[in-house]
């Protein structure tokens, strides 16, 4: 069983920091009275307004934001302002025993899922893949639906998925059961071969991912797949890929046949068309928890992320 961080209260304060690349000032100063809303107070990481080329800050400064936010006994939330690039950079350096001894809620997405899945692994930590502050908060497009994923934070609720939030398409049918893993596509490719690469077996796999032609999906999927990846999953969840439009060629397959290549024939419960991931509603989730698949009813149940 891995470690439910305890439920944030109002009143409490949240850290943010910036783990990958420079995140919107703008758009991350208007996403603090969503903040106030909830009833939370903040306190920056030292380096989050840094600038490092495509990097907020050096690898060491994200890396210190990270640590202190974790270390500080008065700091009950961490949630990250962007993604980007720049995580997995300082993966290896981590001291995830702080993390295991300090549990506490971490929320983020995209490039975020290298530490999402290296917290699950070494600090058997529950963590929370869920729409960020510059980049989704504190923008216009920010949607009701994922302003309200964020109660599960303040109690423990179990999440339902069904075809009231977004039509749901089943590639393979049944029920699973297991712990709920995964995040991006590329990151969780990116960690393969390295000590931080994603553990599915006998787990329930999500995906998403953003601005990849089918192509790419193609060759992301096929890394999965010669590393036992997908075999050795017991359901597979396939969330948002926003932006897949083909660019660069014209002869193409389309990402419904891409995914049908490599789940149909898997003989596990696979569902895609999940409002997860680079889109607006972003139906957040706890990464860690388990969950159940069921892909003749076209719903996930999610258990309770937080103590």
């Amino acid at each position: 069983m891995k470690i439910r961080p305890q439920r944030l209260q109002k009143g409490d304060t949240i850290g943010i920091i910036a783990p990958s690349s420079p995140p919107n000032q703008e758009n991350l100063e208007r996403s603090l009275a969503f903040l106030e809303q909830l009833g939370l107070k903040w306190k920056f990481g030292k380096h989050v307004k840094n600038v490092h080329g495509y990097l907020a800050g050096t690898d060491d400064e994200r890396l210190e934001d990270l640590h202190s936010m974790f270390a500080d006994p008065s700091i009950k939330g961490i949630i990250c302002a962007g993604g980007g690039y720049g995580s997995a950079r300082f993966t290896d350096k981590i001291d995830l025993q702080l993390m295991k001894e300090n549990p506490k809620v971490f929320w983020g997405f995209s490039d975020i899922t290298y530490l999402h899945t290296a917290m699950g692994l070494y600090s058997n930590l529950v963590t929370f893949h869920g729409p960020m502050l510059a980049s989704c908060v504190g923008k216009d497009t920010f949607h009701e639906l994922s302003a309200k994923m964020f109660q599960q934070l303040f109690e423990p609720m179990e999440l339902h998925y069904t075809e009231a939030i977004s039509p749901l398409e089943t590639i393979t049918a049944g029920v699973a059961q297991g712990e709920l893993v995964g995040g991006n596509l590329s990151l969780l490719a990116s960690g393969i071969g390295t000590k931080f690469e994603v553990d599915t077996k006998g787990k329930l796999l999500f995906i998403e991912d953003v601005g990849e032609e089918p192509y790419r999906v193609d060759g992301l999927l096929n890394q999965l797949r010669m590393a036992g990846k997908l075999k050795e999953a017991a359901g597979i969840v396939i969330g948002n890929y926003s932006d897949a439009e083909p660019k660069k060629r014209k002869e193409t397959l389309t990402i419904d046949e891409v995914f049908d290549h490599y789940m149909g024939n898997l003989g596990v419960p696979v569902v895609k068309g999940f409002q997860i991931g680079h889109c607006q509603p972003h139906f957040a989730i706890p990464l860690g928890v388990g969950a159940k698949l069921d892909a003749d009813n076209k719903t996930l149940t999610i258990l309770p992320g937080v103590e």
